[in-house]
């Protein structure tokens, strides 16, 4: 399934495309896509829908996050061995984990503002992960029985804010606006092998990062099975699962968002987004 939310910021209702690609309106059957809203139970019930009676949306407008709201926004970092390169960082011999506030989550489509005294706000795509049931102590073998589905993310990073403030590197990462999410949550049965996918961002129309998730140091069974040693993930949670070489600290000379900026991003079978960077107010 292709879960979605469409409508005005702040007033989106819960869909899902068809076999056509259109879009049908869950409000009637679903509250909204958040938190046990998306457990697996909660996805079964909504696979039992004969989805050609929902209501067809002909104009759906906006589309939103798939998810109104995430209990925890996890990250990994250096998780791809070129972008750990690029970065002239070793390969880290357990994940990086940090956070993003849930308040930087926002629609695959809307504006990326530049936060005020930002100079090195910089792109990544990345695969991001759903968390379907509570998951502690967790095998590998075992890890992706717990995953929900998958989604489409860019981990907007602003540097400056990253590196050269005292803290951690949530600092960097939790500006609103600094999570686009989605298009679409792809249930994971119609996923597969996460370790397969192309992930690319374009930037003004030029590939800037185009690689696959088989370059990642840590796979999905491996990220979850790790977080689980430490913490609860509990249904709706994400965790962006790092990015490929490509972004602008990595370049000679390193290159950041200016306000006009386009950016296309894409998980290969999840959707793609673009978003316009503008100057905060």
């Amino acid at each position: 399934m292709k879960l979605l939310r469409f409508g005005p910021e702040g007033h989106e209702k819960p869909g899902i495309l068809d076999d056509d690609g259109n879009v049908r309106d869950l409000s009637g059957k679903v509250d909204d896509f958040a938190g046990a809203a998306v457990s697996l139970d909660a996805l079964d019930r909504i696979r039992a829908i004969d989805i050609n009676d929902l209501p067809k949306v002909d104009a759906p407008g906006r589309m939103g996050s798939p998810l109104a709201s995430v209990p925890n926004f996890y990250c990994i970092g250096l998780n791809y061995a070129l972008h750990a390169k690029e970065s002239g960082m070793p390969n880290p011999p357990e994940p990086i984990l940090f956070s993003k506030a849930t308040s930087s989550l926002s629609g695959p489509f809307d504006s990326v503002i530049i936060p005020r005294a930002s100079v090195k706000s910089d792109w990544e795509v990345e695969l991001g992960v759903v968390i379907g049931k509570t998951a502690l102590y967790v095998n590998e073998d075992d890890a992706l029985d717990y995953v929900a589905g998958y989604c489409t993310i860019n981990d907007v990073s602003e540097r400056s804010f990253q590196f050269d403030h005292q803290g951690q590197w949530i600092k960097g990462k939790s500006a609103p606006t600094f999570g686009p999410v989605g298009p679409y949550l792809v249930t994971a049965d119609e996923v597969g092998d996460p370790q397969t996918l192309r992930v690319s961002l374009d930037l003004n129309g030029e590939t800037v990062q185009d690689s696959n998730t088989n370059d990642m140091i840590f796979t999905v069974r491996q990220i979850i099975s790790h977080v689980s040693r430490f913490m609860a993930l509990v249904p709706g949670d994400i965790i962006a699962t790092g990015t490929p070489s490509g972004v602008g600290l990595g370049m000679n000379p390193p290159r950041f968002l200016t306000p006009g900026d386009v950016m296309e991003v894409e998980v290969e079978g999840l959707g793609r987004q673009r978003q316009t960077a503008v100057a905060a107010e």
